[in-house]
């Protein structure tokens, strides 16, 4: 049973009473937001929820420093951007220096993996990484061994599930395969990362199952059972999770390393941004989740096994690209503010909010009911650029925002970039079509958001989502 001396993700058994988890369960630590909770804040939160594991995206100081002496296992990254040049092994070697010995000391950075990329080998990137991704892989491993850490910690290639999948005529996971335009490829990294001892690292998201696609059976997203269960050689899938991971168990057979560790680097549910990303959603499938990872089940080719598993993720960042859909921005277990979106208890004690936040005055920037008609025939235009330089996701299709008129939607867009610019005057205005308030705008469905306190660090402002403009302005065209 879960308790002060037990720190681990508990999770709600059938019969009632805690049930602890695996040791293996972690979080994603995102921080591409225009307001990022302070690190140090951060921390104290993994801490306060019994989360010992954390996957980052960068190797930033700040965020580095913070860790030091919380016991928190840190898998360190290195952005796709930087692996041409860790092609060179002069490059490598200043690279594990500078972010891995800086902090390996008594009392320092608990490292434990050093993440190569990050989904490297997506279509969608058209190859860019194809020829840079091993050799820095290579690269950095050797330079961790060189400075004497390469015993502890392993380099790894987080990859998007795209990298495998089951021939057109047999979609089983007995028939796993990875994909054919990069198996060689794939089959040298895998046999590598078995001689180094260091697991194969893969994203799996049952969400992107159904997004896009209305026949795929949504309660097969979920881990409740399903009315179409998929058979291979008398194994019963019931969820898209276990299909999914067994598919890549038969590649990696497949490869000749049926035995590599696998450890999920991404799992989760967004809660906003689409039809399907709704909090009751994330909610029922993190419950089946967690459930699943406190059995130690495993999966129908490995069974009785713990998966280790990082949620993605741990808090909404409102400056991430929109480029896959705008749920990219609503992948949080916490809102940007680190405060719970929906109950999910992680230590048994009950879940922890981020602790002493500041935020930004309680004011609102709302769409000026006095606006002349010469001012409205404006709105249009500045609509667009509110939300060009701020977060409009929630306002899309199938979003909680969605079901606003057009003067709800306007304050919605004025009120974001105003709280992104920390509220100075300026910020509200739009040509006379705004004003600030006091009064909060907010309905039962769509929160209008305060901004927390600005860090030192700066972040970039959101990048546009231009669905969502062109929804919003769509609706405007009824002023």
């Amino acid at each position: 049973m879960a308790g002060s001396s037990d720190r681990r993700l508990a999770v709600v058994g059938g019969g009632g009473g805690w049930r602890p988890a695996a040791d293996g369960l972690g979080v994603n630590w995102g921080t591409m937001a225009s307001h990022p909770l302070p690190p140090k804040s951060v921390v104290r939160m993994l801490q306060d929820n019994g989360i010992n594991k954390v996957k980052l995206f960068d190797a930033d100081a700040g965020t580095m420093e913070a860790l030091a002496g919380s016991g928190v296992e840190v898998m360190v990254a290195i952005p796709n951007n930087l692996l041409d040049l860790l092609t060179d092994s002069d490059a490598a070697r200043d690279w594990v220096h500078e972010n891995v010995s800086r902090y390996s000391f008594d009392g320092g950075v608990n490292i434990k993996y050093v993440a190569v990329g990050n989904e490297p080998f997506l279509s969608s990137l058209n190859g860019t990484f194809l020829n840079v991704t091993f050799p820095a892989l290579q690269n950095i491993q050797r330079a961790l061994y060189e400075a004497g850490h390469g015993d502890t910690i392993k380099a790894t290639v987080p990859l998007n599930a795209d990298v495998y999948n089951s021939p057109e005529d047999r979609q089983v996971p007995s028939a796993g395969r990875f994909r054919p335009d990069i198996a060689g490829l794939m089959t040298e990294i895998v046999q590598f990362l078995n001689q180094s001892g260091a697991p194969f690292t893969v994203n799996i998201y049952p969400f992107l199952s159904l997004y896009g696609n209305d026949n795929f059976p949504l309660d097969y997203a979920f881990f409740d059972g399903t009315s179409s269960p998929v058979v291979d050689n008398g194994i019963q899938y019931t969820n898209v999770f276990d299909a999914n991971f067994d598919t890549l168990v038969s590649a990696l057979a497949g490869a000749g390393v049926g035995g590599l560790p696998v450890v999920v680097g991404e799992v989760g549910w967004p809660t906003d941004g689409d039809k399907h990303a709704r909090a009751d959603l994330a909610q029922r499938f993190y419950a089946g989740l967690l459930r699943k990872l406190a059995s130690n089940t495993g999966t129908p080719l490995r069974p009785g096994q713990y998966v280790e598993a990082y949620l993605f993720s741990l808090v909404d960042e409102d400056a991430k690209s929109v480029a896959p859909g705008n749920f990219e921005r609503h992948w949080g277990i916490l809102r940007y503010d680190g405060q719970p979106k929906y109950a999910m208890d992680l230590s048994g004690q009950g879940r922890h909010g981020a602790r002493g936040v500041s935020y930004l005055p309680r004011a609102w920037c709302v769409l000026n009911p006095g606006a002349t008609p010469e001012a409205l025939s404006r709105i249009g235009d500045n609509v667009n650029y509110a939300c060009t330089f701020a977060d409009c996701t929630s306002l899309g299709y199938g979003s909680t925002c969605n079901g606003m008129d057009a003067a709800g939607n306007a304050s919605y867009a004025f009120n974001a970039y105003f709280q992104v610019q920390n509220q100075v005057e300026e910020s509200c205005d739009f040509q006379g079509l705004a004003v600030q308030t006091q009064q909060d705008p907010s309905t039962n469905a769509c929160n209008f958001t305060i901004q927390i306190e600005p860090s030192a660090a700066g972040r970039p402002v959101p990048a546009t989502a231009t669905g969502v403009v062109l929804a919003v302005l769509a609706v405007m065209a009824t002023f």
